[in-house]
């Protein structure tokens, strides 16, 4: 009897308790992840502290995507020689993954003389760290790789409770003799693992540690016109990106990552970890709605089955809800205002995200 009391005084303090994360923790080449996205600017990002249970369980996905990390293997020969085993050991990379390095939508229309596309960010996962040693892209059409100048370190490990780390990287991109043009990278990273607890998210329930990345970014470029060159400054925000990592997850059960601008922070993406949503395609190709822009009703085509339906306001409030059947497939939203929206269709276990515009 006293045996099983003391098993009842010692299960709920033992029942969440902190973690410590290392490299394992983390994706590396081979692994494949499923990551779900979100639209709610209201979300809480900033509660945080110890012992604390963060529920999520609300989010609905609006869209999915397969995240996948290369081995050095499905690199080309070149690549090879600077990320792979003939490079200095700080350069050799275990993965790199699609990855969007460069902040191309901060460039005007126009000013970039070339075509830049398939940015892949290579990394390095070591026991003590997870390091960015450099990047490739396609540029015109062919592959160029970069090395960091200086190696940003996004991890350290072991990670806890209340450890702190800081760190910059730089990278100049020089494009010659593709073209002349030079771009210049430079980021300070400040973190802090300022939470843990356990978390909820339509994933499941995990034990996990709560970390605040503080990124801030300085970024530049050298472009030649008429026989002038001329650096533009690219106006990147600060930024916050949130992560709730837990055990063998590869990667954050959710990460939050927030914009600064004029002094107010603004969340500009959701993601959290997930299973494949089993049918989507199929999903996408069997709904349509019409009319679309609208000013009275939506339809909805496709209907084979009772499903329910959310509307999304731009900042990821739901302004309607309800159900729809092959006989009731139509919503009216004559009373909403005119803006941009979206409609969220959930169907057993699978969601849609269609955008609509009500004039």
């Amino acid at each position: 009897m006293k045996q099983a009391l003391l098993l009842l005084i010692i299960l709920p303090f033992t029942s969440f308790s902190q973690i410590t994360l290392n490299n394992a923790d983390f994706s590396d080449g081979g692994d494949v992840i499923w990551i779900s996205t979100v639209t709610d600017n209201g979300i809480d990002y900033s509660t945080t502290g110890q012992n604390m249970t963060w529920d999520f369980s609300g989010m609905v996905s609006t869209g999915q995507a397969q995240k996948e990390y290369f081995t050095m293997s499905n690199a080309s020969q070149l690549v090879q020689l600077l990320f792979g085993v003939f490079a200095a050991s700080q350069y050799q990379a275990t993965n790199f993954v699609n990855n969007d390095a460069l902040p191309l939508n901060q460039i005007p229309a126009g000013v970039l003389p070339v075509t830049i596309g398939d940015v892949r960010l290579f990394s390095k996962n070591s026991n003590d760290s997870i390091t960015s040693i450099g990047m490739t892209m396609t540029i015109d059409g062919t592959e160029v790789p970069f090395k960091s100048d200086t190696i940003e370190t996004r991890y350290k490990f072991p990670l806890n409770f209340a450890d702190m780390y800081s760190s910059r990287g730089y990278t100049e991109i020089d494009m010659n003799p593709i073209s002349n043009t030079i771009w210049r990278q430079y980021r300070q990273r400040s973190s802090i693992v300022d939470g843990w607890g356990s978390i909820t998210t339509p994933y499941g329930t995990f034990n996990c540690l709560r970390i605040d990345h503080y990124i801030q970014e300085t970024d530049s470029i050298l472009i030649e016109a008429f026989g002038t060159a001329t650096w533009i400054p690219l106006a990147i925000p600060d930024r916050h990106e949130y992560e709730w990592i837990a055990n063998g997850e590869k990667e954050p059960i959710l990460r939050i990552t927030t914009s600064i601008v004029g002094g107010n922070e603004t969340v500009t993406n959701i993601e959290y970890r997930d299973n494949e949503i089993v049918g989507l395609d199929e999903l996408e190709s069997q709904f349509s709605i019409f009319p679309n822009p609208t000013n009275s009703t939506l339809t909805i085509e496709g209907i084979q089955q009772s499903m329910s339906y959310l509307i999304l306001s731009n900042d990821g409030k739901v302004i309607r809800s309800g159900e729809l059947s092959l006989v009731n497939n139509h919503i009216n939203v004559e009373n909403i205002a005119s803006g941009s929206y979206q409609i969220i269709l959930q169907q057993e276990g699978r969601s849609l995200n269609i955008p609509f515009l009500k004039k």
